[in-house]
């Protein structure tokens, strides 16, 4: 984390109170304790420091702003650090969510939500660092780093259809972004997925996206990978001229029956 000067809070645009958490002569110590005594109007901002903490937020809006991704930092031991489910509107902004944990966890998990996380950190998962899931998942996902999972930066599924935009999943054990199972349908616009120990992004299992201007380059196979049954808007003959998938060392884009073959899948 970078050292750096206290950073006055936000203006809550919804007009509530702003609860102050820090490590030093703030409201509170915790971000978890923070959000417990919220009301929905309310914003919870976090000061610059490394906070060992577990963010649970269930059926209710969440304002959570941090200092930037640089000065904050929320870990957890057991289990991941950032957890929504049924959330039906708020951001989470500025903020790096960190598993340091053994299990197979992952530093965001997001199941059918609306809200808007942007700017944030998700790193060393076991599982994939952003967990995107649900039906009634419409989550934005903009400007965000996820690096250094240990499987796939991104992972969509079980019929979430997210905005994902600019956002730089790099040096993930296996893809930058993952979109898997039928209904699944997120819009990948402008994501840049690089350095990435298999391909840059992988759609699976009747998977659909709608794709434009992404950038897939230096992944240690190709830029796109995709099985037979998915549906990518533009067509696959489309897709070289509104993204760059080339800089690949086995090419572009490829269909695969199985490509999960080289982790055992």
């Amino acid at each position: 984390m970078k050292n750096a000067a206290p950073i006055d809070p936000p203006k809550n645009p919804k007009g509530g109170k702003t609860l102050i958490v820090g490590t030093q002569s703030a409201d509170y110590a915790l971000p978890s304790a923070a959000l417990k005594d919220a009301g929905e109007d309310d914003l919870v901002y976090v000061s610059p420091g490394i906070y060992e903490d577990k963010v649970f937020i269930a059926e209710r809006p969440i304002q959570l702003v941090g200092a930037g991704r640089d000065q904050v930092e929320i870990f957890c031991r057991r289990g991941g650090p950032l957890n929504l489910q049924k959330v039906p509107e708020g951001r989470v902004h500025g903020i790096s969510f960190r598993y340091v944990g053994s299990d197979p966890y992952s530093p965001m998990n997001l199941l059918d939500s609306t809200c808007h996380i942007t700017s944030c950190r998700a790193t060393e998962g076991i599982q994939s660092g952003i967990l995107v899931y649900g039906p009634e998942s419409h989550v934005s996902l903009v400007g965000n780093e996820v690096c250094g999972n240990r499987e796939s930066g991104i992972f969509v599924f079980a019929g979430a259809r997210p905005y994902i935009r600019e956002n730089l999943c790099f040096g993930n054990h296996h893809f930058g972004i993952a979109v898997r199972d039928a209904e699944s349908r997120p819009d990948l616009v402008r994501n840049i997925c690089r350095n990435n120990m298999l391909s840059g992004m992988l759609l699976f299992y009747f998977a659909e996206a709608m794709m434009l201007e992404n950038d897939c380059h230096d992944n240690q196979q190709w830029g796109l990978v995709l099985t037979p049954d998915c549906k990518v808007t533009p067509s696959l003959d489309a897709l070289a001229a509104s993204n760059a998938f080339d800089q690949n060392p086995r090419g572009p884009w490829v269909e695969l029956e199985n490509p999960l073959k080289d982790i055992g899948r």
